[in-house]
């Protein structure tokens, strides 16, 4: 399963049950043993496309959400 938050004021926040994730760079791949990770959304990052607290120092403002993802199967 994945989680997808969108924080008010911060960063997108992904969540997955098991496994990494591989992220992909010009610089080659890269892969994060974590079960959370948190992508930049302000664009002020200096770690792209991880989050490193810039929205905070820049007053970035926008409204956070919950994602789900449905499965093709159980479309309502």
């Amino acid at each position: 399963m994945v989680k997808i938050k969108v924080n008010e004021n911060g960063p997108y926040l992904i969540e997955i049950e098991s496994g990494s994730f591989e992220v992909e760079r010009d610089t080659g791949k890269e892969l994060v043993e974590k079960k959370t990770i948190a992508l930049c959304r302000c664009g002020g990052s200096e770690n792209k496309p991880f989050c490193d607290g810039t929205h905070r120092k820049i007053g970035f403002s926008a409204k956070g959400a919950n994602i789900k993802i449905v499965e093709a199967s159980k479309k309502v």
